[in-house]
């Protein structure tokens, strides 16, 4: 089947999906300020289509706007980072529980053999691969559920977080701390154990969020997803 041509992208959508991948990369941390002069030069353009592409990320919620300063990778206050991830804990936890009793045998044996790869990498210490494996384990648990909707909206809740999520993996021994959380998931899944499948999710966002606010030097004084796990 013939693929249709791609409309030419525009000088500002050029810019936002370029900044937006740096961000979602974990190239350019929360915090992180963003010069228009310097972003118009890395690009080859005017700073008219770099100003228009950081207001749209800003409605996206990826970068912060501020008044006589420059604009900066969001880095929302600790209640408004805790509440994120509680909705994405329920998220996450939802479709790992779809999954276990969804997922097709086909779709079991990926998973688990995605898992198996993991554990090399978490053995070489190879952290980038990892990092992309990651999202290619989340993306596979929320294709199980067999549900659209849930993986998109899970989907892009991660989007939101995913400058936070990677950050993680910049704390010692995270690595294989998510690698065994992970166990549990996919062993979970594999025995379609629904309401395993989804404590396990559950426990494994929030211990993502620890990792976040330890890495950020905060973990004290943050209210943390666990909390969530403990609510009725």
């Amino acid at each position: 089947m013939d693929a249709l041509a791609s409309p030419p992208q525009t000088s500002v959508e050029s810019v936002r999906l370029e900044v937006a991948r740096r961000i979602v990369s974990g190239d350019l941390l929360p915090g992180t300020p963003l010069d228009e002069r310097q972003l118009a030069a890395d690009f080859g353009v005017s700073r008219t289509p770099v100003r228009e592409a950081l207001r749209v990320l800003a409605s996206s919620g990826l970068v912060e706007l501020r008044a006589h300063r420059k604009a900066i990778v969001t880095q929302p206050d600790q209640s408004v980072l805790s509440g994120i991830f509680i909705v994405m804990g329920h998220l996450e936890s939802l479709c790992a529980g779809f999954s276990a009793a969804a997922m097709t045998p086909v779709q079991r044996r990926a998973l688990e053999a995605l898992h198996d790869d993991m554990a090399e990498m978490v053995r070489e210490g190879e952290t980038a691969a990892y990092t992309h494996a990651n999202e290619a384990f989340h993306n596979a648990i929320y294709e199980g559920t067999q549900n659209a909707y849930l993986a998109e909206i899970t989907l892009n809740t991660r989007i939101r977080l995913q400058p936070f999520r990677r950050a993680q993996f910049h704390q010692l021994g995270r690595l294989q701390a998510s690698h065994a959380e992970h166990t549990l998931v996919v062993e979970a899944i594999l025995r379609a154990d629904r309401p395993a499948a989804e404590a396990a999710m559950r426990d494994h966002i929030g211990l993502v969020e620890e990792a976040w606010h330890v890495f950020a030097g905060d973990a004290q004084d943050a209210p943390s997803a666990m909390n969530a796990r403990q609510e009725p």
